[in-house]
């Protein structure tokens, strides 16, 4: 599949699967990869693991017209993962699982970071956001009419998410330390950043449904992005339904 260099492809993908497609996914994990997954105590977090992890290495295969099963991962200190051996720099990429949905966000030649959390308002606790929200952010949030503060909520925090994700230097960037937009009529805008660098990236809001909210972040500027959906493993190559 052709990606380019000002593209951002985003798939969003469901975790429950058919038995069949779970068997197909699962045959292209390594070794440590299964064992992960055999460390989740419920079958069903199990499952969402394995189709979660095999969804990346078939859409990376289609993209790279290589193998799924053949692909190789490092990550960084921070756990950010990354492509390796063979094919070390050849596309960036992040992904995100929540409930039953995963979404992969792909690019080339720029760093990425996606997030994505089931919307469950009764999970959007006050205290969570004056404890990890910046001063600026809860103000704007308890500013807002409480019948839309839950969804602002969870703009909020896959907004801050998907940027230390996207930096690859996870929670050492502190959550409060810089600032989103978070009202749901508002454009999804990096505000603030500890470091000034607000201008070199990029922060977009993901149209996932009214179950879950997500967000995207890339560095650089002009680039553009196209949210796709995956169906389902086909010869090794995803099928789309952009």
């Amino acid at each position: 599949m052709d990606l380019g260099p000002k593209e951002v492809h985003v798939w969003q993908a469901d975790l429950e699967v058919p038995a069949r497609t779970l068997d197909e996914l699962r045959a292209t994990l390594s070794g440590d990869e299964l064992a992960r997954a055999a460390r989740f105590h419920f079958p069903r977090d199990r499952t969402r693991f394995i189709a979660a992890h095999a969804i990346v290495r078939n859409l990376l295969g289609g993209y790279l017209n290589a193998s799924p099963a053949m692909l190789e991962f490092s990550s960084n200190e921070h756990g950010k993962p990354a492509l390796a051996g063979n094919w070390r720099n050849a596309l960036s990429f992040n992904l995100s699982h929540s409930g039953e949905v995963v979404v992969v966000a792909l690019t080339r030649d720029r760093e990425v970071g996606v997030d994505v959390e089931e919307y469950v308002p009764s999970r959007a606790d006050a205290a969570v956001a004056e404890h990890y929200f910046s001063p600026s952010e809860v103000a704007r949030l308890h500013a807002l009419p409480e019948s839309i503060r839950p969804r602002a909520f969870f703009n909020c925090w896959t907004r801050k998410e998907a940027y230390i994700k996207a930096r690859g230097l996870g929670l050492a960037i502190p959550l409060d330390s810089f600032d989103v937009s978070l009202a749901p009529d508002e454009p999804a805008t990096l505000l603030r950043t500890s470091r000034d660098d607000s201008g070199t990236w990029q922060l977009r809001h993901l149209e996932l449904g009214e179950k879950y909210v997500g967000a995207l972040v890339a560095s650089g500027t002009g680039w553009s992005f196209d949210l796709r959906h995956w169906t389902g493993p086909r010869a090794g190559i995803p099928t789309v339904n952009a």
